[in-house]
């Protein structure tokens, strides 16, 4: 028994002394690895610097840039990990990390569908000119500014200044109306006026506001103006129109302004804006005769 651990311990000792030779003997190239790795690292940062400065000659998105020269930092590092590789004679060692590295991709490739599908959307995000930083856009329910586009989210800023992080796949999958693609909104506001009001004076004098006092607005013509219905206290109208901004905030400003305007020349000229009034019909009480 004595003597098998003896020879056990030997061959431990024997075995280290290998790996303590060898390591001794590859401690140049250990050395000269270790050395190129670290070159890689800091030539990646400044290519990536290189890059971002080139994709932004271009009219490629923030994001897209960003994704570019992410791109060709992990490129360079990768360059200089296969070097490393051939220094330290591991090429044995990089077939086995490649063919590893397709099985374990194919691997998170099922079980990350749904991320790959929002990274794959950001890039597509990322080239669409129909959408960018800035823009005023309505999807999936959602409206507001465009504050961010990454390789996951689209993130608006709703006009209650709260953000909305859509994911990318569910933009592209949806339709998209952005009101930033016009120099202009519409504006449309609604109304009603009394019975015995005189429709004819009541247009006129909503688009004569209208036009004195909005610059988009440079004629009675540019402004529509609609009887909608006969409804239960009032006849009601509305009226469209055109403001320079494509922003729904300035379009609430503009309606906004639009209403008290009208309000005071309606109450001006003495037209009545109705509310709804109900009658109560109150029943007269049974008479209960005595036949006492």
């Amino acid at each position: 028994m004595k003597n098998e651990f003896e020879n056990a311990l030997s061959d431990m000792w024997n075995k280290l002394d290998g790996w303590l030779n060898t390591f001794v003997v590859n401690l140049p190239n250990i050395i000269l690895a270790i050395l190129v790795f670290v070159i890689a690292i800091l030539i990646s940062r400044y290519v990536k610097k290189i890059a971002y400065k080139l994709a932004n000659r271009t009219s490629l998105q923030e994001s897209m840039k960003q994704l570019l020269s992410k791109i060709v930092a992990i490129a360079t590092i990768l360059i200089g990990l296969f070097l490393v590789l051939g220094i330290l004679n591991l090429g044995k060692a990089l077939n086995t990390i490649l063919a590893g590295a397709g099985v374990a991709g194919l691997a998170v490739g099922l079980a990350l569908q749904g991320a790959l599908a929002n990274t794959y959307s950001g890039i597509l995000l990322s080239y669409v000119k129909q959408i960018k930083f800035g823009d005023w856009i309505e999807t999936n329910d959602y409206e507001g500014e465009v504050v961010d586009i990454d390789l996951r989210v689209v993130t608006i800023k709703q006009i209650d200044n709260n953000l909305v992080f859509i994911p990318n796949k569910m933009v592209i999958e949806n339709p998209i109306k952005n009101y930033s693609k016009t120099a202009q909104s519409r504006v449309i506001l609604k109304c009603g006026v009394a019975y015995d009001s005189d429709l004819e004076h009541v247009r006129n004098l909503v688009k004569k506001t209208i036009v004195e006092n909005f610059e988009a607005v440079e004629k009675k013509d540019d402004i529509l103006f609609l009887y909608r219905e006969f409804g239960d206290s009032s006849i009601n109208f509305e009226t469209r129109f055109w403001i320079n901004s494509t922003s729904a905030l300035e379009v609430a400003k503009a309606k906004t302004e639009a209403m008290i305007k009208i309000k005071a020349v309606f109450d001006k000229n003495n037209i009545e804006i109705p509310f709804p009034i109900r009658t109560l019909h109150m029943p007269k009480p049974l008479k209960i005769e005595n036949y006492e």
